[in-house]
């Protein structure tokens, strides 16, 4: 538990994720530190009494690993919906994986050779992190940290990855989750971090849903290609843009079978769409889902001024 007591936090689970580890504990879950309704702790209480090869609160939380698109899986999973990492083999380097939830991402880039470590505010979350981890014989590891205070000297980490987390800051929050970004990276270190953009054909939708204002609490922010450019490129270093993924958001080609005959079909689609990316540049602008990739500058160079 690393969470600072004297800030703001961007949720407030991470409030209560400080209550529940000072306070008396009556329960494992630590259910109020995560953020789901009434009904989905009730179904994590009837899942924990009947067993099964998933755990219970991975087995609810997979519900906001792609929005509604993964809703169907809720108590239905049979296995961890773990991607290969989006990354090159690690070799023993070391990565924070920043926004773990249940550990997805840090046990996809522990079993690509990384020492992986993933943050979080939920202890509820990190603590299912840590069971998932072990039930798949994962070496990963895990904090309940900030993304805007992370608890590590300069320089600790050869890679940062993260998934589907600092879209939901303010920009200001944004701003500085990226600079934490660039401190705990090594000079030459590379940083791969999603996020949505504004002209996806999805995230369209979503912002026309709520009028095309900015977003409130932790909904999503929505930036185009030349902001994440430039905030990237300030805060760490030169960045390049990739496509993610096309019509959603989290969209992963290895869940292709555990996903509905349609959705299915928007995988295939997504995939389509990326291949044609990489010859065609222009089109990694309307993607719904991009990595900013980042290599952090080395002291003195032109990069850091």
């Amino acid at each position: 538990m690393m969470l600072l007591d004297n800030v703001p936090h961007t949720l407030d689970i991470a409030r209560r994720s400080i209550e529940a580890a000072s306070g008396n504990r009556t329960s494992t879950l630590f259910l109020d530190t995560l953020s789901l309704s009434d009904n989905e702790k009730q179904g994590i209480v009837a899942l924990a009494a009947t067993g099964g090869p998933i755990d219970p609160v991975v087995a609810h939380l997979v519900a906001a690993t792609n929005g509604l698109m993964y809703k169907h899986l809720i108590g239905r999973l049979d296995r961890y919906p773990v991607p290969p990492a989006p990354l090159p083999p690690g070799n023993g380097r070391r990565l924070l994986d920043i926004g773990c939830s249940w550990g997805r991402w840090t046990v996809a880039a522990s079993q690509a050779g990384y020492e992986a470590i993933g943050v979080d505010p939920s202890l509820g979350a990190v603590l299912a992190a840590r069971r998932a981890a072990a039930q798949v014989g994962a070496s990963s590891r895990y904090l309940v940290a900030d993304a805007r205070h992370l608890p590590f000297p300069p320089g600790t980490y050869d890679n940062v990855f993260s998934y589907s987390v600092i879209q939901h800051f303010s920009r200001a929050d944004a701003v500085r989750s990226v600079s934490e970004i660039g401190r705990v990276l090594r000079p030459g270190g590379l940083a791969k971090v999603q996020m949505p953009t504004r002209f996806g054909l999805r995230c369209l939708y979503h912002q026309a849903r709520r009028g095309f204002r900015e977003g409130r609490n932790f909904e999503v922010r929505y930036w185009n290609g030349g902001e994440l450019e430039r905030l990237f490129t300030s805060q760490i270093g030169p960045t390049s843009l990739e496509a993610d993924c096309f019509f959603g958001i989290g969209l992963q080609a290895s869940d292709a079978e555990i996903l509905t005959p349609a959705l299915r079909r928007v995988v295939r689609a997504s995939e389509w769409m990326k291949a044609r990316s990489r010859r065609w540049p222009a089109l990694v602008r309307v993607a719904d889902s991009v990595f900013a990739q980042s290599v952090k500058a080395a002291p003195g160079r032109p990069e850091d001024s």
